[in-house]
């Protein structure tokens, strides 16, 4: 019984060791692939950058600098 819920973990770690041992531990650390160091070394690794926000995009509706509003 225990034995059949372990099978898919060793399925995947037969299938695909380096990537499967890779998030094991970057599980373990509760590293965030999404800050650096870690960010920067994955771009690094992939030759590419990852960023996903246009430059001219405002963040969460919030434009930079300050804004002119009217109050009555």
């Amino acid at each position: 019984m225990f034995l059949d819920e372990l099978t898919p973990i060793f399925k995947e770690f037969t299938q695909h060791p380096l990537s499967f041992m890779g998030g094991f531990v970057s599980g373990a650390l509760r590293l965030n692939l999404a800050e650096d160091p870690v960010k920067s070394w994955l771009e690094e690794q992939l030759g590419h950058n990852s960023n996903t926000n246009p430059p001219n995009e405002s963040h969460n509706g919030k434009a930079k600098g300050p804004q002119q509003i009217s109050i009555e």
